[in-house]
């Protein structure tokens, strides 16, 4: 039972005293049991205070302390590497939220406000009074990554973690590595190509002796923890030789009798069954489609290369952390949108710079040639009743460079974008001023009355209610419509579910805490990077990345991981295994072991986050939290209920 407490209060600047009144808050706790020292402070987290509060932990030799400030997810570390300066245990710290779960919340109410901070300080001092010194849980770590992905954040990533000395495993589900950057030509972040950046990140990865690349690959079991994961590797065969010459490659691609749609085109053209179309693509070995290849054999009588013995291969790999670098997905409208799939010369911004890929001279789609070009914006990003409510960002940085490139490479040409609000921020903003004195034309109208088309005599013809010419209603006959799409994370993200990393409300990849700590995941050990997370440029893709390997780096380093020891724990004396708690753990963290001849469940210490969830369905009542025990939570009700 502690005797001497410290209790700090904090003023957050005005953010919490400007609607709760601290003063009476430290009065009315100040006489509690065990509490030795009350005080208020404006900043607790400035250096200041926190050197104050070190020299009263050690002064006055205080035995729990108590910061009732904002947040836990902000400074719940802080504080605790406060108490580890002064020599105390940092598990007989205790944070109480009274800006989050009391000021902001109760702005209204100031009289309730504080008597509700009262109720929380005073629970947070009773769950202090019986803390314990605690030891963080030690285990082994391989110094090994997994990276999935290959795309431009997963091939950094992979450079980067090598270079600092680990073990790299570079997965990429696909054949061939780049992601969406392949797929590009110009690049509106930088002078170069999606090919060149491509090729300069690949060659960096095969000439690293730490990186070992596996394509058409993807992981398909997981066990263990952070610093010990045991993962499963399933590899698709390519059903070609390493030696392969390229008349007989060419022969072999002319013979396929098969076509198909080309992904990598967005289906603008087909491929055939054997591909290797586009010099973007490594590694520069073909690989045959078999879910679409016929086996007819044809390929096989004109190139020695062909291997239809080839297997599916499975690897056990052992790492210490994974990192996920998986991508997006471009939002495909659905039939009917905006015309798309109905009205013929309506395409998606990805396509429309495929079709410039391919035409030289002139712009040419479906035998016309195009003049007249409009720009539907925000087409699948900022939905009124769609899920995808967030802004993609990068999308109108991207049309604009793309209308600006259409506009440069041929003659006669019109651009029209009907928009939402322009969102060129930072240097990208110079893009949109090169669009402006080049003639490009902005409608700009709200989100609830969007663009509409039409089609009159065999012609397309975009309105719009444009809210800059005091909502004229103006109307454009376009030769070619262009979605602009955003970004909507992987249709299949299988590595998700089955590594259990949580996913925000946009659907992405969701972080511990955007500022504080933007590329973690509460799952130990697996961090998170690119466009994965969410929508991203190039350049935030690489930086993400380069803070996501820093952070995997550091897990698995100096060889050993101090985990937080508050987990649960099993009576064993009153378990007798039902399985229940098995079924509710979110993280896979109890196991069924034999004890003395009856079974029973065992944590994982490792594992177990210490969420809780296995408590109230023990019918035995067998399970407890370390840090937070039955004694624990019925001592601040207690409280609360006065």
């Amino acid at each position: 039972m502690k005797k001497k407490i410290g209790v700090y209060i904090c003023h957050c600047g005005g953010n919490i005293s400007d609607y709760v009144d601290v003063n009476k808050v430290r009065e009315a706790v100040e006489s509690e049991a065990g509490v030795f020292l009350s005080k208020t402070t404006m900043f607790a987290c400035a250096d200041s205070n926190q050197k104050d509060m070190v020299t009263d932990i050690k002064e006055k030799q205080l035995d729990g302390v108590v910061v009732a400030s904002c947040s836990p997810k902000l400074h719940l570390l802080t504080f605790r590497g406060v108490t580890e300066r002064a020599g105390l245990n940092k598990y007989n710290y205790v944070h109480a939220n009274i800006r989050e779960q009391v000021s902001w919340a109760h702005s209204d109410n100031k009289t309730g406000a504080t008597e509700k901070a009262i109720q929380i300080v005073k629970a947070a001092i009773a769950k202090v009074r019986n803390a314990e010194s605690l030891e963080p849980v030690k285990v082994k770590s391989t110094k090994a990554v997994a990276v999935v992905g290959a795309g431009i954040a997963g091939m950094r990533a992979a450079i980067e973690l090598a270079e600092a000395g680990a073990e790299v495993y570079l997965i990429e589900r696909e054949f061939f590595v780049g992601g969406r950057v392949a797929q590009w030509d110009d690049l509106c972040v930088t002078d170069e190509t999606g090919k060149e950046l491509i090729t300069r990140l690949y060659d960096e990865v095969m000439k690293h002796k730490h990186v070992t690349l596996f394509t058409g690959a993807e992981i398909v079991e997981n066990k263990g923890s952070v610093g010990n994961f045991q993962i499963k590797v399933k590899v698709q065969p390519r059903h070609f030789k390493l030696q392969c010459s390229g008349n007989e490659l060419q022969k072999a691609i002319d013979i396929c009798p098969v076509e198909v749609p080309d992904e990598f085109n967005f289906n603008i053209t087909t491929r055939k069954a054997i591909y290797h179309n586009y010099p973007s693509e490594y590694p520069q070995l073909p690989a045959i489609d078999m879910k679409s290849c016929t086996r007819c054999g044809k390929c096989e009588t004109v190139c020695s290369a062909v291997d239809f013995s080839q297997k599916t291969e499975v690897l056990n790999l052992k790492v210490g952390s994974i990192l996920l670098a998986t991508g997006f997905d471009p939002y495909e409208p659905p039939k009917g949108e905006f015309g798309y799939g109905e009205i013929n010369n309506v395409v998606t911004l990805p396509q429309f710079k495929r079709i410039i890929h391919y035409n030289d001279e002139k712009l040419m789609y479906q035998g016309k040639e195009i003049k007249n070009i409009a720009y539907i914006y925000c087409v699948g990003s900022r939905q009124l009743n769609g899920e995808n409510k967030y802004c993609s960002r990068y999308c109108c940085t991207s049309t604009i460079h793309t209308a600006i490139t259409a506009k440069k490479k041929y003659k006669g040409i019109h651009n029209f974008h009907f928009n939402r609000g322009i969102r060129t921020y930072g240097k990208a903003e110079v893009r949109y001023d090169e669009s402006s004195r080049l003639g490009d034309i902005y409608l700009q109208s709200f989100e609830y009355d969007p663009p509409v088309i039409e089609q009159r005599n065999g012609q397309t013809f975009v309105k719009i209610k444009d809210l800059l010419t005091a909502n004229k209603e103006l109307e454009v006959a376009a030769d070619l419509v262009v979605l602009v799409t955003g970004m909507v994370p992987r249709k299949d993200n299988s590595i998700g579910n089955l590594l259990k990393v949580p996913k925000g409300r946009d659907k992405f990849f969701n972080e511990i805490h955007m500022k504080l700590r933007p590329v973690e995941t509460v799952i130990d050990g697996v961090t998170i990077a690119g466009a994965g997370q969410g929508p991203k440029n190039i350049v935030e893709s690489m930086n993400s990345a380069l803070s996501a390997a820093t952070k995997s780096f550091s897990l698995i380093d100096s060889g050993e991981l101090a985990l937080e020891p508050t987990v649960a724990e099993v009576n064993e004396e009153t378990c007798e295994w039902c399985g229940k708690c098995d079924e509710a753990c979110p993280y896979s963290a109890f196991e069924k072991v034999e004890k003395e001849g009856k079974m029973i469940a065992k944590v994982i210490p490792s594992v177990c986050k210490g969420c809780g969830m296995c408590l109230p369905v023990c019918s035995s009542n067998s399970i407890d939290l370390i840090g937070l025990s039955d004694k624990d939570v019925e001592s601040m009700i207690d409280v609360l209920i006065k």
